[in-house]
C-alpha cells in the first residue's frame, strides 16, 4: 500500500481532530460532532484495550461507554498542544488515566448517568467478544483494532462511493483483489461475472486499489495535525498490519 498520495498541508486545518483541538478554546456544534465521530471510530480499540487489561467483557464495555460519555461532556482538550495532537496516542493515554483513577466498581450500574453513547446493537457479537483471546500486550491489541477500524472505514467509504456511482456490482466483483493478488484464472472468472473484457481487469483493479489507498490515507489524516504526523501514522499503520 503506497502512502505517498499527496494531501495538501491546508487539509489539516479542517480535519476532524484539528476541529476537536479547537474545542479546547471554544466548544461548538462542529467540534462536538467531530469528536463524536472520532470516538465512535475508536470505541472497539478502546474496549479491546480494557479487556486485555483484565476487565470482564461487560465491565470493559461499561468503562468504554463511560469514558467516551465523559469526553463528550467535558472540555478535556483545553491546553492540548496541537503539535502533539495524534488522536490515537492522546486517547490511549487518557483512557489509561481513566482506568487508573476513575473506575469505581460500586457504581457500575450508574456509569454514564443513564446515558448511552453508542448502542451495542451497532456491533455484531463477534466484534465485541473474545478481546482477551490473543496473548498480546494491551497496547498491541489496541493498535491492531485501530488499524482494522481504519481499513474497515476506508472500505465502507469505497463501497458507498461506488454505489453512488452505480458501480455496486463492480465493487463486489473486484473487492477480493484489494487483499489478493490477481491472476489469469481469477481475472477471467471476475471478468465473466462483471461482463467485461479480461484485458480491462488490471486497470479496474489498479483504480480500485489506488482509491482504497487514498481513502485509508484520508482516514488517518483525520486523526493527526500535520503532514509529518500523517507520514508517521501511515508508517505505524503498515508496521501494525505487517506484525
Amino acid at each position: 500500500m503506497n502512502s505517498d498520495a499527496p494531501i495538501s498541508a491546508g487539509r489539516f486545518l479542517t480535519t476532524r481532530w484539528s476541529v476537536v483541538l479547537v474545542a479546547g478554546q471554544q466548544v461548538s456544534p462542529e467540534s462536538a460532532a467531530a469528536l463524536e465521530r472520532l470516538c465512535r471510530a475508536y470505541w472497539l480499540p478502546i474496549c479491546a484495550f480494557a479487556r486485555r487489561k483484565g476487565w470482564t467483557d461487560e465491565d470493559a464495555k461499561d468503562l468504554t461507554q463511560q469514558f467516551f460519555v465523559r469526553l463528550l461532556e467535558r472540555n478535556d482538550f483545553n491546553g492540548l498542544d496541537p503539535s502533539r495532537g495524534k488522536f490515537r496516542t492522546f486517547l490511549l493515554a487518557a483512557f489509561t488515566h481513566f482506568l487508573a483513577n476513575e473506575y469505581d466498581r460500586a457504581n457500575a450500574l450508574k456509569r454514564g448517568g443513564g446515558r448511552t453513547f453508542i448502542s451495542l446493537d451497532q456491533f455484531p457479537p463477534e466484534k465485541l467478544d473474545g478481546f482477551a483471546a490473543a496473548a498480546v500486550a494491551p497496547e498491541i491489541l489496541y493498535d491492531a483494532r485501530w488499524a482494522r477500524a481504519i481499513l474497515q472505514t476506508a472500505l465502507r467509504r469505497l463501497k458507498e462511493e461506488m454505489a453512488a456511482a452505480d458501480k455496486q456490482q463492480q465493487f463486489e466483483g473486484l473487492k477480493q483483489f484489494l487483499t489478493e493478488s490477481g491472476g489469469a484464472d481469477k481475472y477471467t472468472a471476475a471478468a465473466e461475472n462483471l461482463g467485461v473484457e479480461v484485458s480491462s481487469m488490471p486497470v479496474l483493479v489498479h483504480r480500485l486499489r489506488q482509491r482504497y489507498r487514498e481513502l485509508v490515507r484520508d482516514e488517518v489524516a483525520q486523526t493527526v495535525s500535520s503532514p509529518t504526523e500523517l507520514d508517521e501514522e501511515m508508517r505505524h499503520l503498515f508496521a501494525v498490519l505487517n506484525r
